[in-house]
């Protein structure tokens, strides 16, 4: 069986749920980081010297980095589905996974996420806030046009680029910020919504994760 730790609030390990949830496989994940503790233990460390989530234990096979995790479970458990086999449509999802992760995440999760959940009303940098919101809305208007003749990003199946990308669309929608028209965008993130592993997995309250004042 699949062992996850990590917190279901938690971006990078809801990406890793959405995907095990995605491939049906049989898997239990095991509550660490946040107010769970157990990063600063040793046996966590030695799993994962970063001491961050998620980590993967898949039968004494020991992973982190959730990108890097999403790719073994799907060229394991999901070849030729959310893995594509064709090369070039590989290297493809591999592109947007790293796109995700080096120009969309920074500014929808540290740039505007941890203003609503780690700084109170009171000291949030507004114009800092309305910065990033305008660069996201930038740069989701290239997946915009990505997304401009196809229900996935790849094509007609939901592959490891959805799952990367997908995952942090619900924190974009759900944040109160200004957002530009992105008709195809938007499609999309009904069609993600629509997904029993996308709602039970990604759609997940963030309010809880507010300080005091928040």
């Amino acid at each position: 069986m699949l062992k996850i730790w990590g917190r279901k609030t938690s971006v990078n390990v809801q990406k890793v749920m959405w995907a095990v949830a995605e491939l049906g496989e049989a898997h239990q994940r095991i509550e660490a980081g946040g107010p769970f503790g157990k990063t600063d233990t040793p046996e966590f460390g030695a799993m994962n010297p970063n001491r961050l989530v998620p980590v993967l234990d898949d039968r004494g096979f020991v992973l982190w980095e959730s990108n890097s995790i999403v790719r073994y479970l799907a060229a394991t458990y999901g070849a030729d589905s959310l893995a594509p086999a064709d090369p070039h449509a590989a290297a493809r999802a591999d592109q947007w996974m790293d796109w995700s992760l080096t120009t969309l995440y920074p500014d929808v999760i540290p740039g505007l996420f941890v203003q609503f959940v780690r700084v109170t009303a009171s000291d949030r940098n507004i114009a800092l806030v309305d910065n990033h919101a305008k660069r996201a809305g930038a740069n989701l208007a290239i997946l915009d046009a990505q997304l401009s003749a196809n229900p996935f990003i790849l094509g007609d199946a939901l592959t490891v680029a959805d799952i990367a990308v997908g995952t942090l669309l619900y924190r974009y929608y759900t944040m109160p910020i200004a957002r530009p028209a992105l008709p195809h965008v938007e499609a999309y993130y009904k069609r993600l919504a629509a997904r029993k592993a996308y709602q039970d997995h990604v759609m997940i309250d963030w309010q809880s994760m507010k300080i005091p004042g928040a």
